[in-house]
């Protein structure tokens, strides 16, 4: 069974990935704090790279959002 989808759908559901992907990010930005004092320097680094490329993600989101809204 295909759900129907419409703008309002599609608008909820990028609104509910890119809030979820800030919610990431946030987290990840957080460890990576703790993980540098606790000496992993390499760890937090690609967690470092996994925040930016997560930002990178929600652009993305929030320009579909508004071709949406077009």
């Amino acid at each position: 069974m295909v759900e129907e989808l419409d703008e309002g759908k599609l608008e909820h559901l990028l609104e509910h990935w890119i809030e979820h992907n800030e919610n990431h990010s946030k987290s990840f930005t957080d460890w990576i704090v703790r993980l540098e004092a606790a000496g992993f320097k390499e760890v937090a680094e690609n967690i470092r790279t996994a925040a930016v490329r997560m930002d990178e993600c929600t652009e993305y989101l929030k320009q579909a959002k508004e071709v949406v809204r077009k």
